[in-house]
């Protein structure tokens, strides 16, 4: 039998946005796992893709084996996915694996349901390259700062009265259609915070502009002077304007939740909710999909028409965006995020300095698992010989197949495992 169970070599995006040098959890990850790899200081390491994307296919690391990637070994044996999941997503992995180091922010973006997808692919094909939905969810290694669906309206309506910038941008007319909007009727309130989002996001550039700079000299003028500025959310404006200036983006800041993440916690992010993205590190799985749509924070392709079109105006407080994650019936060490779509779930692993030997379970599904403390040695019956697993390692585990991890490290090991359960 060939090998079921084997290591991988996974690729860097070294995008902008990214953490630089061994700032980068990506950077310390990667040079962990592979001593011979030489980062670089000045060089952003944003993203490590684990998975068989075409543009990030991960390298096998087995010379037994004689498929170069993973995507490749999984065309040829299918029926390492497992039954249900090869059936259930045509003998593709249905999930991209990935970790993040965010040094600035991410573009505020959505991304949209199957429907949506099919329908932009058809007529857009070189801004939304396939058909597939793409949810995600991100789990924090570090503390981590995003933004995620809108705030509840009795937040947005307390800046249209602080920030006068903001009101001229969206006019009085839309402002006071959100103020009135009453509680007892959900649908005005998201259709007047529809109007609103839409009138900021596409006002004139020249006029926006001219607002934002306002804004930004007040706020620094106020700050300056020692004024508390958190009724026009003065600090994370200028940061963000730092970053990108005159960006129609920041002030999306007024609209959208401002989530605070501690290692372990989790957000996830369904089709149509927008969001960015702005500060840490994390591990994120998603669909396998590249369909984004943007609208500021951001250099490329923006499609503001869209994006007001399709997003999800329903207003929640920033605490309902945490998901959480649920202990293992089964197994104490380990914890489930487990969202409401099937392509993806990942589980955290902890296992305590007092275990010695650990077993990680077979399950009707195809895994991949990344070690981000601990040592161990692994075997398995599936695997060719023994593994040496340490912090950075990344290992494709098929379905039904289990490794034994005999413990080496004084402190026990931090993984996870990402894995499709239908």
């Amino acid at each position: 039998f060939p090998p079921a169970v084997f290591p991988l070599s996974c690729v860097v995006q070294n995008y902008s946005w990214g953490k630089v040098g061994l700032e980068s959890e990506v950077a310390k990850l990667v040079a962990s796992g592979d001593p011979l790899v030489q980062i670089q200081p000045d060089q952003p390491y944003a993203e490590l893709w684990m998975g068989t994307h075409p543009r990030g296919d991960a390298l096998i690391r087995d010379n037994r084996i004689p498929q170069k990637t993973l995507g490749q070994w999984i065309s040829d044996n299918p029926a390492c996915l497992g039954a249900k999941v090869k059936d259930a997503f045509q003998g593709q992995l249905p999930f991209l694996f990935k970790v993040l180091s965010v040094n600035t922010a991410l573009s505020v973006q959505a991304h949209p349901n199957k429907e949506l997808a099919a329908k932009l692919h058809a007529q857009f094909p070189e801004h939304y390259p396939d058909a597939n939905h793409k949810p995600e969810m991100a789990v924090a290694l570090t503390p981590f700062e995003g933004m995620c669906g809108f705030r509840p309206v009795e937040e947005i309506v307390s800046f249209l009265q602080n920030v006068p910038e903001l009101r001229a941008l969206i006019g009085e007319v839309a402002a006071e259609q959100l103020e009135r909007s009453g509680s007892d009727d959900p649908r005005g309130v998201s259709a007047a915070l529809r109007v609103c989002f839409t009138r900021l996001m596409k006002s004139e550039k020249k006029f926006f502009v001219d607002q934002l700079n306002m804004l930004v000299k007040r706020i620094s003028q106020e700050a300056a002077e020692g004024k508390d500025t958190s009724g026009s959310n003065g600090d994370l404006l200028l940061r963000l304007h730092s970053q990108y200036p005159g960006d129609i983006g920041c002030f999306t800041i007024y609209f959208l939740n401002r989530v605070r993440l501690e290692p372990g916690e989790a957000m996830f992010l369904g089709a149509n909710e927008p969001h960015a993205y702005l500060h840490g590190d994390c591990v994120e799985i998603m669909a396998c999909s590249d369909n984004t749509v943007r609208a500021g924070l951001t250099p490329k392709f923006i499609d503001v028409l869209t994006l007001c079109e399709m997003l999800n105006y329903t207003p929640a407080p920033s605490s309902s965006k945490i998901f959480p994650a649920a202990q293992s019936q089964l197994d104490p060490n380990v914890y489930l995020y487990d969202p409401p779509v099937p392509d993806f779930t990942i589980m955290r692993i902890e296992i305590p300095a007092s275990i010695k030997l650990y077993l990680i379970s077979a399950m009707d599904s195809a895994s991949i698992l990344l070690v981000i403390q601990g040592t161990a040695v692994g075997t398995s019956t599936a695997a060719a010989s023994e593994m040496s697993l340490h912090r950075g390692s990344v290992l494709f585990i098929s379905a039904n197949e289990s490794i034994s991890l005999h413990l080496s490290s004084p402190d026990g090991m931090l993984l996870f495992r990402a894995c499709c359960l239908l």
